[in-house]
């Protein structure tokens, strides 16, 4: 087993560590709410990436909860459905 003949000094010590630091690399600003986070990631704070939303309320938006959430937008009334059928 290898052992050193001298001590090696403190300064050697941490002049040899300096390049053993950690990088915050691939962080990116979201554009929807500003806040710091990893690029090509759902951001967690407000659940958008690439523009959409992929998180609502805490659950994952797929395309039947897309039409869930069109559909509550609109409210059908029977004078809303007598001018459609005039229409028709």
């Amino acid at each position: 087993m290898a052992v050193p003949q001298r001590r090696i000094s403190k300064t050697r010590k941490r002049l040899r560590r300096t390049h053993f630091k950690l990088e915050a690399s691939g962080l990116v600003t979201c554009p929807n709410c500003g806040a710091m986070i990893k690029s090509h990631h759902v951001c967690p704070k407000c659940g958008y990436y690439a523009g959409k939303a992929q998180y609502l309320n805490g659950k994952l938006v797929t395309k039947e909860t897309e039409k869930k959430v069109e559909n509550t937008g609109k409210k059908s009334t029977k004078k809303a459905a007598a001018k459609k059928a005039e229409n028709k």
